[in-house]
């Protein structure tokens, strides 16, 4: 597992979805490039820790894990002000237990997905992963969510928004005048992107 450090540090870090929360702590609790997002209680099985928020706060809607933070996505029943310090003392004192965050199948699972994917990728495929990786990604995590490549056909590129992102109503937005523009330049085999399951 992740070194942890003697003291757990957390703070917290708004984004463009009201709805959600980042929390970010002062070590790295997800390897580098993976991103865990769990969408119900159901989902999050083979993570304690998500599974912990499901069971303990039913106002809960969504949790999403990538390198040092968490993203916590709320339903309309609280307001931050109410429940985000008594999220983050449970988040410290699950990480302070050294209880695991996912399990190794999960991560054993994303893994072997990763592989397979990575050998089948077109040179255009490749080319939008790229601009994803370099131009895009950073800035979606700095608001406490993701955006992963799903799929390319006929010049519409599909794109999994997560975390923060997800339901956020400042999203599309962003997709169509930021990511769409600057792919479409970047790469012109590419005409339009859409976010897949928002």
């Amino acid at each position: 597992m992740m070194n942890r450090p003697k003291s757990v540090q957390i703070y917290t870090e708004s984004n463009p979805n009201p709805q959600a929360l980042k929390f970010v702590l002062n070590y790295i609790i997800v390897p580098e490039g993976v991103t865990l997002d769990f969408p119900d209680a159901e989902t999050a099985q083979d993570s304690p820790l998500a599974a912990m928020f499901f069971e303990q706060f039913p106002y809960i809607q969504r949790v999403f894990m990538m390198n040092n933070f968490l993203t916590i996505t709320k339903n309309e029943s609280v307001e931050w002000a109410e429940v985000a310090i008594v999220l983050k003392e449970a988040l410290k004192k699950y990480v302070e237990s050294e209880q695991p965050i996912f399990s190794a199948r999960l991560l054993h699972d994303y893994e072997q997905e990763f592989q397979a994917a990575q050998h089948e990728d077109s040179e255009v495929v490749k080319k939008i992963k790229g601009v994803l990786d370099e131009y895009i990604r950073p800035a979606v995590e700095t608001d406490g969510g993701a955006i992963s490549f799903h799929s390319f056909e006929e010049g519409t590129v599909k794109v999994l928004l997560q975390g923060a992102c997800s339901g956020c109503p400042s999203s599309t937005i962003t997709l169509k005048a930021g990511i769409e523009t600057l792919l479409k330049r970047m790469v012109p085999e590419v005409t339009t992107v859409v976010a897949e399951g928002v």
